[in-house]
């Protein structure tokens, strides 16, 4: 079986706005991605993007317009990406459970790619995000402190590179 590291996109992987990003001058990669992208990829994890886009249901912006952001996130990180899975549903529009926290995504990665629950992670930076992994029996990364008040995560870093530097590669 393999293992994997799960990632939300907006505020883990890209600087988060506070608001939708989904144009491309808007979409810029945090600091260190690329390095902790490699840094998984080194250590045999594979890497899936799990990620929450309810705009598209509000009819804020396409598919097409997320796309071209996903298609900037992996160029730009060198392809380690393995996979990007996206919820484009909103609870004011319509149900799903691809959503998070729950937890379709991450069901449809651990069987395409025969994932090990119990090696894996979900690094985030919502509790929506932690309690996903939680339910999935993954180990948690919480990217800052803003929400730890609403979750309880495996442990709280600063951004993605110390996540994975401090807690992920740790034996």
């Amino acid at each position: 079986m393999n293992k994997c590291i799960f990632l939300d996109r907006d505020g883990v992987l890209n600087v988060e706005r506070g608001d939708y990003t989904f144009l491309p001058k808007d979409f810029i990669i945090s600091d260190g991605v690329p390095a902790a992208l490699k840094k998984i990829k080194k250590a045999g994890y594979l890497a899936v993007v799990v990620t929450n886009q309810a705009g598209i249901s509000q009819g804020l912006f396409t598919r097409k317009q997320m796309q071209v952001c996903h298609d900037i996130l992996v160029e730009r990180t060198g392809h380690l990406i393995d996979k990007i899975y996206y919820s484009p549903y909103h609870p004011s529009f319509s149900e799903s459970l691809t959503r998070k926290p729950e937890t379709l995504m991450l069901e449809k990665a651990i069987a395409k790619f025969d994932i090990d629950p119990s090696l894996s992670w979900l690094i985030g930076d919502r509790a929506r995000d932690i309690e996903c992994g939680q339910r999935m029996g993954l180990k948690t990364v919480l990217i800052t402190e803003n929400q730890l008040h609403r979750c309880n995560p495996d442990f709280v870093a600063e951004n993605l590179i110390e996540a994975i530097d401090k807690y992920v590669l740790q034996p």
